[in-house]
């Protein structure tokens, strides 16, 4: 793979970190609010909860692949 198609992936990939952790923020927002104005059944935010947390796992494999752990 030459260097402008690496470089044109990791843009891709900065992009869709920060759409997925826009989706992440926003999630948690609705579950706040949910809670806080007491109208959110349990199942409602339990799924909310779970889909925060399937984010959270893609956000931290895009890392990874942004900024890997290089020990040199």
């Amino acid at each position: 793979m030459n260097s402008s198609a690496r470089m044109e992936q990791r843009e891709v990939l900065r992009v869709e970190l920060e759409v997925l952790r826009r989706e992440h923020r926003d999630l948690d927002e609705a579950i706040h609010a949910l809670q806080d104005n007491g109208k959110g059944d349990m199942f409602t935010i339990k799924r909310l909860k779970k889909q925060k947390l399937v984010l959270k796992d893609k956000i931290a494999q895009i890392e990874d692949r942004l900024f890997p752990d290089i020990i040199a």
